[in-house]
């Protein structure tokens, strides 16, 4: 027992234990002293038995508090004297634990969201106030047996309870790990391996989720008991009959508003539009599906937002978009998965309850979207597989789906109703030019604007690269431009069996009218990875300084040959990409600007990310070519926002690299980007770029980053509770780097393996492999290793409830870390040794949080802040100071809320408990 006074720790003598846990039982009732001796003394008091308890009570009570306020009080006198415990209920732990669990049961009850969030709160609180057997110091004396075990039995209650709620909640993964110690402790309760298969089979680990089962009826059947509940589980569990749940944070999903502006361009088409609203009305048994379809350079992508914005009043609830890349000249379309994980953001889906499988996600996604009106976008599709998984299917919901190609499938399939874009009227192109260039204009020459708009295809695309030539040239006269403007000749790939328009003689006629060093630039933007970019990144393309090529950039947007689509990002329509790409043929510096390009984006992530981990052990690389430029960083914010902006370029240039043939450049852009994969929760890009380093590893025959990329996507496979998949590569990390001799990837390989036991819920092999770990790390003298180490093996050591060794370990590691200067993992240190504390000595871990806190501030790593604030708050209110405990939920809940994190609901349910 632990009794705590002003925030400090009372020492009790082993007598004073037993007494005050004869009335902690009866706690609030009068016990007899006749009883207190007999229970004392196990019935065979000693003499003067009587004289020596009123003597413990004294003690006992200096101890508990002041002489004017006593604790243990004496009803009373003589024979018949009495002691009775005299304290509120929420100073005594085991009726607070007591009474949260019959609230949180209460509010689990209800059915209701909002209250299952609070139940799940006060039960994981209840819960985190066990430290051990309960009344362990006694618990061989018959007088607490009664009482243990009760607290046993509704500690149970409160674990399938909290399991229940997160499971309600969608949180399977924790209730995962809570359910398996649970199973552990009392692998005959039968409850909770249902509970457990369900929430295994919810994350889509079907086959551990059988395995649950069929454990669970071979322990029963040994025992002579049948168990058909778990049987007819295990049944629907192998036949996939189980359907997925539903979140229950959908009745709070934020409105998504992801569609781009209303084009002011857009001109005409008022026959399509008012037939595109017609096909988003309401079908029968689903939500309809509108495919616009169109030659290359028609408006296609123009059009679809315009009928969007069209129908806004209809689709109340949102709108989500997303351009695919189906026809990106970089040959990178998006796939289903990362589009789905965007649509996932934008609802409000925090990271960690991102399911694993894009099947899950996409149920997830639908789930969403039952009994709301969204309106879905897909632009620049290449096929029906790449946008199955993000038709709504819900009905009152919507989708749009923009191709150049007939998507046959889709139609037949799912349904999809054609809507097929014809180059515009005569009139139509005349409206479109006369926007750009004044009708007077257009009437002075209507002969060389008929021209115009015959040479141009009656395309919107070409019509608007000739206006604005027009435009910046009021001077020219409309015949001339036209004559310049030849019929015959185009762009082969993007000539469709339904129509001859070619816009090669539009654009070439564009590039022609650059300045020599802006039509270098324009051909050397095909030598990057796409989709977008900025000014400092072509300025390494071109090997120039970013104010030289400044005015370059300018005078290609101004021709309306790249586009700002946000402030400080520019971009190529893709047809003009792919002009740039066949120009580029013919230009001897397209490889070398295409190497610049990519060591651009290379240096400048190894800056971000040692920014962002300075005490990462650095990655070996060739200096950069002659012309790149890295950028640099004033901050941790700064670049982290860049790894952001350039996230889907990373992964475009993984790609253009391993095309290319320069492997040399996969494995350390991969390496580089991986830290901010794992921060912002992209799995499955962890996992595409580990598999690019290992690919191109091999092929260069480079065994050290081979290793070191299997763990790599051994680490993601652990995020996406794909286990034997993230052991199958840290396997082959430990062979390869056991193969070079090389302790300190071993030694990280086995910290990993720790890892994933862990996540496995296996603690003890956990400690054995960090244990291991340790013992490489050592013989390397490799100090690093060893210091962050010690901090694993404390924190496992925690979680087994070896309290004392954790505190040995933890105290280590942050002596090694204090030296090496890393604040990173002193945080984590001082956090670990905030945790053991809290079963040891409550002000000593208000102290250690503390530290931590400080640390995460100078770092400014806003979620672990408020994690620490959170766990602070806990300790101080456990402490019994519920001021303090307060203010720091306020600033933890202040943070979440900011950050738009899912521990924001648990802060505010432990606000509102009456302290």
């Amino acid at each position: 027992m632990q009794v705590t006074r002003d925030q400090r720790p009372v020492r009790l003598g082993p007598k004073l234990v037993e007494l005050l846990a004869v009335l902690l039982v009866e706690a609030g009732s009068a016990v007899p002293a006749s009883r207190v001796v007999g229970l004392l003394w196990d019935q065979s008091p000693p003499p003067g038995a009587r004289v020596t308890l009123r003597s413990h009570v004294s003690h006992l009570r200096r101890a508990l508090g002041p002489a004017d306020e006593p604790v243990v009080v004496t009803a009373g006198s003589g024979v018949n004297a009495a002691y009775r415990l005299d304290v509120a209920p929420d100073v005594v732990d085991h009726q607070r634990f007591e009474r949260w669990c019959a609230e949180g049961r209460r509010l689990l009850d209800t059915g209701e969201p909002e209250l299952t969030e609070r139940a799940a709160a006060l039960l994981d609180q209840a819960l985190a106030l066990w430290r051990g057997p309960a009344f362990a110091d006694v618990a061989d004396r018959s007088f607490v047996l009664p009482k243990v075990a009760q607290l046993e039995a509704t500690r149970r209650a409160a674990r399938r309870g909290y399991a229940e709620a997160l499971g309600v909640l969608g949180r399977h993964a924790e209730a995962i790990a809570q359910l398996s110690g649970a199973l552990v402790d009392d692998p005959y309760d039968e409850a909770v391996r249902r509970l457990l298969a369900l929430a295994l089979y919810a994350e889509q680990r079907v086959d551990e989720a059988a395995e649950v089962c069929r454990e669970g009826l071979v322990l029963l059947r040994e025992r002579g008991l049948d168990a058909p509940e778990l049987h007819e589980l295990q049944r629907d569990i192998l036949r996939r009959r189980l359907p997925l749940p539903p979140p229950a944070e959908r009745g709070k999903m934020p409105r998504p508003c992801l569609l781009p502006p209303d084009p002011p361009q857009f001109v005409g088409r008022a026959d399509d539009l008012e037939r595109g609203r017609e096909l988003l009305g309401p079908t029968a048994g689903g939500s309809p599906v509108v495919l616009v379809g169109g030659p290359a350079g028609v408006g296609k992508t123009l059009f679809a937002v315009r009928l969007a914005h069209t129908a806004l009043d209809n689709f109340p609830d949102g709108q989500l978009f997303v351009t695919m890349r189906g026809f990106d000249p970089t040959g990178t379309p998006v796939p289903a998965g990362e589009a789905l994980r965007g649509f996932l953001d934008a609802l409000g889906v925090p990271p960690d309850r991102v399911p694993a499988t894009l099947e899950a996600q996409a149920g997830l996604y639908r789930s969403l979207l039952a009994d709301r009106r969204v309106l879905v976008v897909l632009d620049n599709v290449r096929d029906a597989e790449q946008v199955r998984p993000l038709l709504p299917g819900a009905p009152g919901c919507a989708a749009v789906v923009v191709s150049r190609n007939q998507l046959p499938g889709l139609v037949v399939a799912e349904g999809a109703r054609p809507l097929r874009l014809a180059p515009l009227s005569g009139s139509e192109c005349r409206e479109l030019l006369a926007r750009r260039l004044g009708a007077a204009r257009l009437a002075g020459e209507p002969a060389a604007v008929e021209a115009i708009i015959d040479a141009c295809g009656r395309l919107p695309l070409a019509l608007a690269i000739v206006a604005a030539r027009a435009a910046a040239h009021p001077e020219f006269k409309l015949s001339a431009l036209a004559e310049e403007l030849p019929p015959g000749g185009g762009l082969d790939a993007f000539t469709g069996g339904d129509t001859s328009t070619d816009v090669r003689a539009v654009f070439s006629w564009s590039y022609h009218g650059l300045t020599p060093a802006a039509a270098r630039l324009f051909r050397l933007l095909a030598a990057h990875p796409g989709p977008d970019f900025t000014l400092a990144a072509v300025a390494s393309l071109a090997g120039e300084p970013a104010d030289r090529v400044r005015p370059a950039l300018r005078e290609l947007a101004a021709a309306h040959l790249v586009v700002e689509h946000v402030p400080g990002r520019l971009l190529l329509h893709d047809l003009l990409r792919m002009y740039a790409a066949e120009l580029g043929r013919e230009d001897a510096g397209l490889p070398a600007a295409r190497r610049r390009g990519l060591e651009h984006y290379l240096h400048t992530a190894l800056v971000a990310d040692r920014i962002l981990w300075p005490h990462r052990d650095p990655l070996g690389v060739s200096p950069a070519a002659a012309g790149v430029a890295a950028e640099g960083f004033a901050d941790r914010a700064a670049a982290l926002a860049w790894f952001d902006a350039e996230h889907a370029v990373l992964l475009a240039g993984l790609d253009l690299a391993a095309r290319c043939g320069l492997d040399g450049h996969v494995w350390p852009l991969a390496w580089a980007a991986t830290n901010f994969f794992a921060r912002r929760g992209h799995w499955s890009d962890w996992v595409r770029a580990g598999q690019a380093g290992v690919a191109a590893a091999r092929r260069q025959g480079d065994r050290a980053a081979e290793a070191e990329a299997h763990r790599t996507v051994g680490g993601a496979y652990v995020r996406l509770h794909r286990f034997d998949a993230a052991r199958e590569h840290y396997q082959q990390a430990l062979e390869l780097f056991a193969r070079l001799g090389d302790l300190v990837g071993q030694g990280y390989t086995y910290r990993s393996l720790g890892w994933l036991c862990e996540q496995q819920g296996d603690i003890g092999e956990a400690l054995r492999q960090d244990q291991r770990a340790l013992e490489l790390f050592q013989r390397a003298d490799h100090e690093r290793g060893v210091a962050s180490t010690l901090n694993s093996v404390g924190w496992c050591h925690a979680l087994l409830g070896d309290h004392d060794q954790a505190i040995v370990h933890c105290r280590r590691s942050l002596a090694l870390l204090e030296r090496l200067g890393d604040p990173v993992g002193m945080a984590g240190a001082w956090d670990s040794l905030g945790y053991a504390y809290r079963h040891r000595d409550l002000r000593q871990a208000i102290s250690c949080y503390r530290e931590a806190l400080t640390l995460y501030q100078r770092l400014g790593d806003r979620p672990n802040e408020a994690i620490t604030l959170r766990y602070l708050g806990e300790t101080q209110h456990a402490a019994g100071d519920s001021d303090a405990a307060r203010r720091s939920w306020r600033r933890s809940l202040d943070i979440f809320t900011e950050i738009e994190h899912p521990d924001a609901a648990r802060v505010r349910a432990l606000l509102s408990e009456d302290l």
